[in-house]
């Protein structure tokens, strides 16, 4: 690769993968606007290297690896479970570093876990991204390297979730960017409808998202529908209220006619009694939405415990007598902590040679 950072050295080269074709006809001071977009698709294709664009003057590849990166970031650990899950760390030019993931659903289909942020700031109690505190929001180009290191070893990848470490909301304008570059028809040109973004439930960032885009689907991690269970597991219901959330959805919904997906983390003897499932069922009342029922995933040094059968078939009995749609996300990826919850685990299993 031409000129990548050594992981913790910080490289005063600038990264080409966070940038649309003009502005890299721009920051590269291209005499041709086709070559901007020469660069982006070779980019777009997974390549690393100013080598391996061949279609460019090897004076023009010279140029560019003395001046720039195609990518900001490099590929760490890399961690496989026997589902199909895997797990890639990639070290960031400053020393940081972040985890995105490769889902495998039971039909095959491949959906790239990106993450927004180096840890998470919002704190959740049963998050194991939530409890290493918060570095920085990354850069659009660390975004997109996650969705370019997936989809080079395992794609074409079709599906993207913003699920992974951080607050999406928190970090909108360069996950807006990393999505402006995902989808554009000169390179990726993935769908925004195969895109989902999950907040904690962030009431003025759902509303900038309705009114401002970008159009991809929503999800939001509820949990809970009472204050008084929510909260402690929660800290955002603080400063973001129930009330209010359920507002920014209606308004959302009203906007952009979406359903919306809201997710519920279910930890066994916590959020899953019948006064669980009326709050759910009076929160949801007027939203079209259904409900993604994620039984905990084990984090070690935390006492919650992962719901049994029974309860998690109770819950989703009275759902039902609720009327209110639902699924339950399979537990995939916790073979190598790549499952919900479970991002920045620090584990010794390896993925095979």
């Amino acid at each position: 690769m031409d000129n990548q950072a050594a992981p913790g050295v910080a490289s005063p080269l600038p990264p080409l993968s966070g940038l649309l074709p003009a502005e890299i006809v721009e920051s590269c001071s291209l005499d041709k606007s086709f070559q901007g977009k020469q660069i982006f698709k070779w980019i777009a294709r997974g390549a690393d290297s100013f080598g391996l664009m061949t279609d460019l003057s090897a004076s023009l590849r010279s140029h560019l690896a003395k001046s720039f990166r195609v990518r900001s970031s490099t590929i760490g650990e890399r961690l496989a479970d026997g589902d199909g899950t895997v797990k890639i760390a990639l070290a960031l030019a400053d020393g940081n570093v972040v985890e995105c993931v490769l889902l495998v659903d039971s039909e095959g289909r491949k959906t790239a876990c990106l993450s927004s942020q180096v840890g998470c700031p919002m704190g959740c109690v049963f998050c194991r991204t939530g409890q290493l505190g918060f570095a920085r929001n990354l850069e659009a180009s660390e975004i997109v390297d996650q969705f370019l290191v997936l989809n080079a070893e395992f794609g074409p990848l079709q599906n993207i979730v913003f699920m992974g470490m951080g607050e999406p909301l928190l970090n909108l304008d360069a996950v807006r960017k990393a999505i402006a570059i995902l989808t554009h028809a000169d390179g990726l040109g993935l769908s925004r409808r195969r895109i989902t973004l999950s907040t904690s439930g962030l009431v003025e960032g759902i509303r900038d998202l309705a009114d401002n885009g970008p159009d991809v689907r929503l999800a939001v991690s509820l949990t809970a529908a009472d204050p008084a269970v929510r909260t402690p597991l929660m800290p955002i219901t603080r400063s973001n209220p129930l009330p209010e959330l359920r507002e920014a959805l209606l308004y959302y919904q009203e906007k952009t006619k979406d359903r919306i997906t809201l997710e519920a983390v279910l930890i066994g003897g916590v959020n899953t009694a019948p006064g669980d499932v009326d709050a759910l069922r009076a929160f949801i009342d007027g939203l079209q939405v259904t409900m993604n029922l994620i039984p905990w995933n084990r984090v070690p040094g935390m006492d919650f415990k992962e719901p049994t059968r029974q309860e998690l078939e109770d819950f989703e009995s009275m759902l039902e007598e609720k009327g209110i749609q639902f699924t339950q996300r399979a537990r995939r990826g916790r073979g190598v902590s790549g499952a919900c919850g479970q991002l920045g685990t620090v584990l010794k299993k390896k993925s095979p040679a």
